[in-house]
């Protein structure tokens, strides 16, 4: 009797439950048809978007226009100039190297990787930035020189650099299949020319010294992977037993050290 009672009562309040429910989901649907007339009878105005072209009456504003526009293509490219223009190339594929020659997988990660390689970049080219903001940035927004002219100066720092990192057989390439006459002077060879010409002399170096970095790591694979295989231990990857002979060997030398102060030296 007492689970019958039991029984009943939850049934009971089970009812009561699914009815308030029903209840409430029919109040809520009442108010939403409610605001929604509400709404159209009132005509309620809800925001547009447009964009067009307007006739401007002042000259200047198409220039300013103009101007903001560059100045977002040149952001979107930062990136790429970044790179193509600084030792960053260079710098980024030889850490790349190093991290495959150790063995080590993903240690350190691409971030690390980037991050050092980013901050190393702009230690390096800090004497073309000074001279940029001397020569250029400052003059221009006291309005002492025109753009053409900021762009002139900026760039001849960065060119100096480029010409002395770029060799003669690479920039003597594109010259040829740019179809120029002989340059007299580095002023007569044009970025166009000179940034692609860079690039390829930076990644020659980079698998130059990623080489050299191969050879000390590639020597103790070999040896260990004899020794695995005189000893009968076939089934064992030599990659174990060699990482931490090559970490140990990278620890003792001082590698990092002895890499970025050979990376950084190489610019100077």
């Amino acid at each position: 009797m007492n689970r019958a009672r039991r029984y009943k009562g939850s049934v009971k309040s089970k009812s009561a439950v699914t009815r308030f429910i029903l209840f409430s989901m029919l109040l809520f649907t009442a108010a939403l048809l409610l605001a929604a007339d509400a709404a159209h009878a009132a005509d309620v105005a809800f925001p547009t978007l447009k964009i067009g072209v307007e006739p401007g009456g002042n000259p200047g504003d198409m220039s300013v226009l103009i101007q903001i526009l560059l100045m977002l293509t040149v952001l979107s490219l930062a990136p790429a100039i970044l790179m193509l223009m600084t030792p960053f190339t260079r710098i980024v594929i030889i850490f790349s190297f190093l991290r495959q020659a150790l063995g080590t997988q993903q240690t350190p990660s691409n971030q690390i990787i980037a991050g050092l390689s980013l901050f190393l970049t702009f230690f390096i080219i800090t004497p073309q930035l000074q001279a940029i903001n001397n020569n250029a940035l400052q003059p221009y927004l006291d309005k002492k020189i025109s753009q053409e002219t900021a762009l002139t100066e900026a760039m001849a720092p960065i060119r100096q650099f480029m010409f002395r990192q770029t060799r003669e057989k690479d920039l003597a390439l594109f010259v040829k299949m740019a179809k120029l006459e002989k340059p007299k002077s580095q002023d007569d060879i044009p970025s166009s020319v000179l940034i692609p010409a860079f690039v390829i002399s930076e990644l020659k170096t980079a698998f130059i010294i990623g080489f050299f970095l191969f050879v000390p790591f590639l020597i103790i694979d070999m040896v260990v992977a004899s020794v695995l295989l005189s000893m009968g231990m076939m089934m064992l990857p030599p990659i174990l037993i060699s990482l931490p002979f090559k970490l140990m060997l990278f620890v003792l030398v001082d590698g990092w050290n002895l890499i970025v102060g050979s990376m950084v030296k190489s610019f100077m």
